[in-house]
């Protein structure tokens, strides 16, 4: 491992690995430095807008005053460097690099959504390069896009229900690709080496998109269904239909549609049930779930405690 100060030449792997959105421990290992040499050096030039000629000549200065540095793994240090590791990991599942930032630093972002300016200075690209990874990302349902009232500057952000949209929108991918894949067998014979291949695929991906389409993942109503369990469940009395509008902030329609969704499928709720009067809704626990000696039990524990 190299030892002594850094080179230009260092400095210049650094401000690359960072522009790529490389981890400190990656950027660390190419340059043959600790982590903590690359965490320090960032910190003390600029952090996000690291420059390596600026760094450099900061550096022929002289060192700073021990008071003035910057302590090295400040909350931002960690953060960023938390940023970079979820971006990394999302291209490695095959999501293009770029959008792998671009979706990281908006669903890390303390402001809810960003406009595509803010994402350009965040991450040190051009612009064409955040208009072309926003475009990949609504494509994939990713993220959404909002127009400030009053003014026609759009900003973008990660939905709550982000997840169960991209759930439905891979089952109507592999919809097409099953589609694709029996159009070839017509093209070139069920007995062919090509039409085999192509049935394979073609079930593979039909069998895919059946379980997806089957599975309450793909109803976006059932994260509302949930979000109602836990809104009971953290309140712990009753509440009326408008109460819960008006605290989970949905219309009637979102509202009732989630209600449904717990009505048809009371296993979301498990192991409680929502029951529901004229007052309203609240939790109550499965009456299969606990045998009449624990419900017993329970009951005289409770009775224990309010005697005391």
């Amino acid at each position: 491992m190299a030892v002594g100060r850094l080179s230009l030449e260092d400095r210049q792997t650094i401000a690359a690995g960072l522009a790529e959105g490389r981890s400190y421990a990656q950027i660390a290992r190419q340059i043959g430095r600790p982590t903590s040499t690359v965490s320090r050096e960032v910190a003390r030039n600029g952090h996000r807008d690291y420059d390596a000629a600026a760094a450099q000549q900061a550096r022929r200065r002289g060192p700073r005053k021990r008071v003035s540095e910057t302590p090295a793994n400040t909350a931002e240090d960690v953060q960023h460097a938390f940023i970079t590791e979820l971006a990394s990991t999302l291209a490695a599942t095959g999501m293009p690099r770029m959008a792998s930032r671009v979706f990281a630093s908006l669903a890390t972002s303390t402001a809810d959504t960003m406009t595509a300016a803010n994402l350009v200075r965040a991450l040190g690209v051009s612009p064409a390069s955040v208009s072309k990874a926003i475009g990949y990302l609504e494509g994939m349902e990713l993220v959404e896009r909002h127009v400030e009232p009053g003014s026609r500057k759009e900003r973008y952000g990660v939905g709550d229900d982000v997840w169960t949209r991209a759930v439905r929108a891979d089952s109507s991918g592999h919809a097409s690709v099953a589609e694709v894949a029996d159009r070839g067998i017509t093209l070139f014979g069920d007995d062919s080496p090509v039409g085999v291949r192509l049935a394979h695929m073609g079930r593979f991906f039909a069998t895919l998109t059946e379980q997806l389409r089957g599975s309450d993942l793909a109803d976006p109503t059932v994260d509302d269904a949930m979000t109602i369990v836990a809104a009971l469940g953290h309140m712990r009395h009753r509440m009326t239909r408008a109460q819960l509008a008006i605290a989970l902030e949905w219309n009637l329609h979102r509202l009732d549609d989630a209600l449904q969704q717990l009505r048809q499928h009371p296993v979301l709720a498990d192991p409680f049930t929502v029951h529901e009067n004229n007052a309203g809704y609240c939790l109550q626990a499965r009456p299969d779930r606990l045998s009449a000696g624990q419900r017993a039990a329970l009951q005289k524990s409770e009775a224990s405690t309010d005697d005391q």
